[in-house]
């Protein structure tokens, strides 16, 4: 069959046309899918962003308190607008995704101090745990560096037990088993080693505790403080396997560190000098365990205290000794795994709370010359 050449040029001129318009229909619907995927991504982001902000506190700064009623039987939904309505979340709606998305339940009626700055899930802890607002009855306070004894008195002046119940309980060995259990992370058998004087010195973490029942029992006491030290503890788990020390071992040159240390002094220096010291197979010779060993209260030693026959006296025996001094605050517990890199092996404090750090024993003696007859005269003042 012939085919006339205009027939042809017609043939050709359709196909451009048809091309022509299958590139006009691509482009079409490849702006149309560009523009799709620009709207998804805008919302996604978008959705992202604003949960992200919605699940922040509403204002990091604002630590005002404010009380906020949960009535009994309140909804998930109920509880999220309540918040929202006083200003203590960004959105009732993520609030409640949030809440079903970790599963959360067992929220609590009642009436809460609740803060802006708080996070989602500080809020939530605290409507499940039913922490309400209650006066607290009384509290206790329990200075850094103090002895196990010192805190049984301490104890005894804010309750009605005498210190000997205290002290009893304290060193009750089937107690003490007990606690073990519940405090196996920190409390383990070497506070039963025979040479040591108390098992829990240095346990009780120092703080102050507020008491919402009149007669709160001395076990619940001791478990307040023993808690308290977990926490504290769990914070240097890492670094305690760092240095391979027990829990033990930590809380003992921590309470060193906390006994030797003043105001002023670098506790991380301290602590340098000790490891410096048990580094060198030195003895540790630091006085607080003299003072320990002869059950003294005092800031000057004499060198037939030195003497003492006590498995404490680090004057006498090489190493930490067998257990903690006195219970030391988390500056010191920080200290004892924390170490300047020095090479001092002395230090002589000061009765202006300077501490005067030395690399050999001729400096250390040099700054004993210097500054020895300030105690003298600290002494006479007493």
């Amino acid at each position: 069959m012939n085919i006339s050449k205009s027939d042809e040029t017609d043939y050709h001129n359709k196909l451009q046309d048809r091309e022509h318009e299958a590139r006009i229909v691509r482009k079409i619907v490849l702006v149309i899918l560009s523009v799709l995927i620009i709207i998804f991504l805008a919302v996604v982001i978008g959705g992202y962003l604003y949960i992200t902000s919605a699940l922040k506190p509403v204002d990091v700064q604002d630590e005002s308190e404010k009380t906020v009623t949960i009535p009994i039987g309140s909804s998930v939904r109920g509880i999220a607008g309540i918040l929202e309505e006083n200003g203590l979340i960004k959105d009732e709606n993520v609030f409640r995704y949030y809440v079903k998305f970790k599963n959360e339940s067992g929220f609590q009626a009642g009436d809460y101090q609740l803060s802006p700055s708080m996070e989602i899930q500080e809020i939530i802890d605290q409507l499940k745990t039913g922490k309400v607002i209650k006066e607290a009855l009384f509290s206790i306070t329990i200075p850094e560096g103090k002895h196990i004894e010192e805190m049984a008195t301490i104890i005894s002046k804010k309750t009605n037990y005498s210190v000997e119940e205290i002290m009893d309980q304290l060193n009750n060995k089937d107690y003490i088993q007990q606690l073990m259990e519940k405090y196996p992370t920190i409390i383990t058998e070497e506070i039963f080693d025979p040479s040591i004087r108390y098992p829990l010195e240095g346990y009780l973490f120092p703080a102050t505790y507020q008491f919402f029942e009149k007669d709160p029992s001395i076990d619940f006491i001791i478990e307040e403080m023993l808690t308290k030290t977990e926490e504290m503890v769990s914070g240097f788990t890492g670094q305690l396997e760092e240095k391979g020390l027990t829990v033990h071992k930590f809380l003992t040159m921590a309470s060193l560190i906390e006994e030797e240390a003043t105001q002023k002094a670098d506790r991380e220096k301290i602590s340098s000098v000790f490891y410096n010291r048990l580094d060198q197979g030195m003895p540790l010779q630091t006085d607080p365990t003299v003072l320990y060993s002869l059950g003294k209260h005092s800031v000057l030693i004499t060198y037939d205290d030195l003497e003492v026959d006590s498995p404490y006296n680090t004057y006498q025996n090489p190493g930490l000794p067998p257990g903690p001094i006195a219970s030391p605050g988390e500056m010191s517990m920080s200290a004892a795994v924390n170490p300047s890199e020095t090479n001092y092996l002395y230090f002589y404090s000061r009765p202006n709370g300077e501490t005067i750090f030395s690399k050999s024993l001729n400096e250390h003696n040099r700054a004993i010359n210097q500054y020895g007859h300030e105690w003298d005269e600290y002494k006479k003042s007493e």
